[in-house]
C-alpha cells in the first residue's frame, strides 16, 4: 500500500477546494469533468461524483480542485473528501485511465532565445506541469523527471527548468545554441508525442546545513508573505515565464524588511537579473506595499 499524502488548499472561491497530492497524479495534462458522465475514464472522479455536493471535478498531475454546490459549506465535508482521497489513492486506484493509441499526439515544440544566452527556451501546446520543477545535474532529474533525464543525456545540457507549457534549457559553453537547438526541439517533439512520463514525482525542496539534506516543511503563508506571494504570481510570474524563466517566493523577513526569491530557468544566472530585481520586482513592492520592502535579494542567483 502506498503512502500518498493530499493536503487541503483553500482558493479564492470559496466554492472550490484544491487537494495537492505528494505523489503525481497523471502524466502532465490535465481534465475537466462537469458530470459523472464525463468522468467514464476517470475511477476518482467518477467516486468524488457520487458526492451530492460535487459539481466539478479538476484533475491535474498534482492536485484535485473539486468545486461544490451550495447546499453546504467546504468547511463542513473537506476533511472527509480528503480521507477518501487518500484512501481511493492509496490502494493504488487509477485516477485517470489515459488512453494510449498508436497514432502519436499532435505536439508542436518551439524554440526561443532569451534574455539569457546560455538558455533556450522550448515552448510546447502541451501542458507539462502545474508545479514548476528545477533541475540543477543528471542526479536530481533521475529522481524525479524522464523527460529531464533524458534532456541531460545531451552532453552540453548544463540544468533543466519544466514550467506549465515550455521547457528552459541552460547550456555549458561547449556549444553554441544556433548549433544544437534543432536536435533538442526535435528529441522534446518525439518524447511528448510518443506519450512518455514528463514527471514521476515532485522534487522536495531541500537545504543544504552542515553537510546533511533538511527537507523543507510546507508552511501556510500569511499577511505580507502571501501578498508578496499573490503580487509575483499575478505581476511578474507572467512576464519572466515569457522569457523562459520563473522567480519563486522564498522567504520575507519582516524585521529588515528583505524579499528573498530564486531565481529559475532563463533567469538563474542572467545578465540582467540584478536590474529585473530592483527595478522591476523590487520597485513594484515597494509601491503595492509601502513602507513593508526595503530590499529583494535573490538568494540563489
Amino acid at each position: 500500500m502506498s503512502n500518498i499524502k493530499i493536503t487541503i488548499q483553500e482558493t479564492t472561491n470559496d466554492t472550490i477546494i484544491k487537494y495537492n497530492s505528494s505523489s503525481i497524479l497523471i502524466n502532465g495534462g490535465s481534465y475537466e469533468f462537469n458530470n459523472i458522465d464525463e468522468a467514464k475514464n476517470s475511477p476518482l472522479a467518477q467516486q468524488l461524483f457520487y458526492l451530492p455536493f460535487v459539481k466539478k471535478v479538476f484533475i491535474t498531475a498534482n492536485f484535485i480542485a473539486i468545486q461544490r454546490f451550495d447546499i453546504l459549506e467546504w468547511i463542513d465535508v473537506q476533511e472527509e473528501v480528503k480521507e477518501q482521497i487518500e484512501d481511493f489513492l492509496n490502494d493504488g486506484n487509477a485516477v485517470v485511465n489515459e488512453e494510449r493509441t498508436s497514432k502519436k499526439e499532435a505536439i508542436e515544440v518551439y524554440a526561443e532565445v532569451t534574455p539569457n544566452p546560455s538558455v533556450m527556451k522550448f515552448g510546447t501546446n502541451k501542458a507539462l506541469t502545474q508545479t514548476d520543477v528545477e533541475f540543477k545535474n543528471i542526479d536530481e532529474a533521475s529522481e524525479s523527471s524522464p523527460l529531464a533525464l533524458a534532456i541531460f543525456n545531451f552532453p552540453f545540457v548544463k540544468e533543466v527548468f519544466i514550467s506549465d507549457n515550455y521547457i528552459s534549457i541552460t547550456k555549458y559553453d561547449m556549444v553554441e545554441w544556433n548549433e544544437v537547438y534543432g536536435e533538442v526541439r526535435t528529441f522534446i517533439r518525439e518524447y511528448l508525442a510518443d506519450g512518455k512520463t514528463i514527471i514521476k514525482e515532485l522534487p522536495k525542496e531541500e537545504i543544504v546545513a552542515e553537510g546533511t539534506k533538511e527537507v523543507i516543511p510546507e508552511v501556510k503563508l500569511e499577511g505580507i508573505s502571501a501578498q508578496i506571494v499573490d503580487i509575483l504570481d499575478e505581476y511578474i510570474k507572467p512576464a519572466v515565464a515569457g522569457d523562459g524563466g520563473n522567480i519563486a517566493f522564498r522567504s520575507y523577513d519582516e524585521a529588515n524588511k528583505v524579499v528573498s526569491v530564486v531565481l529559475q530557468g532563463a533567469c538563474s544566472g542572467c545578465p540582467s537579473s540584478t536590474a529585473t530585481l530592483k527595478n522591476g520586482i523590487e520597485n513594484l513592492l515597494k509601491e503595492m506595499l509601502p513602507n513593508q520592502i526595503n530590499e529583494v535579494v535573490a538568494i540563489n542567483g
